[in-house]
């Protein structure tokens, strides 16, 4: 179904434009804690005629010079593990669908009685590419083979798949499924995905008063109140002298944050060189993503933190965590407004919060986070979640173990921790 070609990348540029996941700035970085890293050239040309659409509206698509194909620098990172009897790759944010879907004003339009919407093609969206995705991720998987130690049981993806809603997201996913069973490809959802595949992201192309005015108005009364009652932030770059000291309330705050909601957090280093290596990089004239420290101060007291990264095409939310103290002062308001406008100000085009429930669900244990982070008036995207293409038999039982320590941290040890 697709012609593949790879080669391997020895030198590449430094660019900060696309995912942050996918530019060398973050490969290498995760490069230098645990994984080995491969830039490579991946090319690939849908090869087949489509039988599911009218054959009159694919002509121009089906046509030798406008197949759909694609060309992208990607990271793949690999690790090992159960002292290297095993390896797994990975690769963030990549593929994305081999077909461009089609707008969804085009198909109201068409829905609403305006057909000549559709003279000149069939309506496209990601659920009628549920067979060329799977059969893209499985032959994308066996053509890195080649490329990975041959100890790999599985390449794992979190794909470049977005949905305006879960109920699509879901309908695509159980059409993957069965896609996979009736055509027996080795191509599983992961029963644990990598990124969050459920974010917010607010346009910072606006003008500050246009962003300000997308939010609802307690979120805007919450900035001006944190600001009112002498909140302060700090921003801290991995140049800063005080960096070691900045850093050191940081991880406390982090640490309190962990155990107040259950979640992991890494050593206080991963945090540090992250910080360090974006400045470092930036010093020697590098285009890189600039990654920043918050902290939000009240007279003695540190209330808040977060780290964020900058890059041409968006601002992440990467980490935060707060206090147990002042929550009345809405600190956390503060420190989002403060990073949004840096990252405007940067050239950012959105800024991305980066992880919250899927859903307006009351009875979800993170609800709360759903609406603190939608009340910044963002437009809320829905990815597919992480896929995995089985190399080895030994896979299964792998995952069955990955399974297991997850039901056993999420499940089991919070309700022994009360939460």
């Amino acid at each position: 179904m697709y012609e593949i070609r790879i080669e391997k990348l020895q030198e590449f540029s430094h660019t900060n434009e696309g995912s942050f996941l996918q530019t060398p700035f973050w490969g290498e970085f995760k490069a230098s804690h645990g994984w080995s890293l491969s830039r490579l050239l991946i090319k690939w040309v849908f090869t087949e005629e489509r039988d599911d659409h009218d054959d009159s509206c694919h002509n121009s698509v089906n046509s030798i010079k406008e197949k759909p194909h694609n060309k992208s620098e990607v990271n793949v990172l690999v690790r090992s593990f159960a002292k290297g009897a095993f390896s797994l790759a990975y690769v963030p944010l990549y593929p994305s669908l081999p077909f461009k879907c089609t707008c969804l004003e085009k198909i109201n339009s068409a829905l609403e009685g305006e057909g000549e919407a559709f003279l000149d093609e069939s309506p496209e969206d990601a659920e009628t590419q549920s067979i060329e995705f799977a059969n893209l991720l499985q032959e994308l998987a066996f053509a890195l083979k080649p490329y990975l130690p041959k100890n790999t049981i599985c390449v794992r993806f979190d794909p470049d798949v977005v949905f305006e809603d879960p109920k699509s997201r879901d309908y695509f996913n159980y059409g993957m499924h069965l896609i996979s069973y009736a055509d027996r490809l080795k191509v599983y959802k992961n029963k644990v995905d990598i990124q969050p595949p459920d974010s917010t992201q607010i346009d910072l192309t606006a003008s500050e008063e246009e962003i300000l005015s997308r939010m609802k108005n307690k979120w805007r009364y919450n900035i001006g109140l944190s600001e009112r009652k002498g909140v302060v932030i700090e921003k801290v770059l991995g140049s800063d002298e005080n960096l070691s000291e900045k850093l050191d309330i940081f991880y406390e705050l982090y640490k309190i944050t962990a155990e107040r909601d259950g979640i992991a957090i890494h050593g206080k280093k991963y945090y540090e060189s992250l910080l360090k290596k974006s400045s470092e990089e930036l010093s020697c004239g590098k285009d890189v993503p600039v990654i920043s420290l918050y902290l939000a101060k009240h007279e003695e007291d540190y209330l808040g933190a977060i780290i964020t990264l900058n890059s041409k095409t968006e601002s992440i939310y990467l980490y935060g965590c707060s206090s147990n103290l002042k929550r009345n002062l809405m600190p956390n308001f503060l420190l989002q407004w403060t990073a949004m406008k840096d990252a405007k100000a940067y050239g950012s085009a959105y800024y991305d919060m980066y992880g919250m429930p899927p859903t307006n669900d009351e009875n979800h244990p993170m609800h709360g986070l759903y609406l603190f982070k939608t009340g910044f008036g963002g437009k809320n995207i829905h990815r597919c979640g992480t896929y995995d293409v089985q190399l080895k038999a030994v896979y299964k039982l792998a995952t069955a173990g990955e399974n297991l320590r997850a039901f056993w941290h999420k499940k089991v040890m919070k309700k022994i921790r009360g939460r």
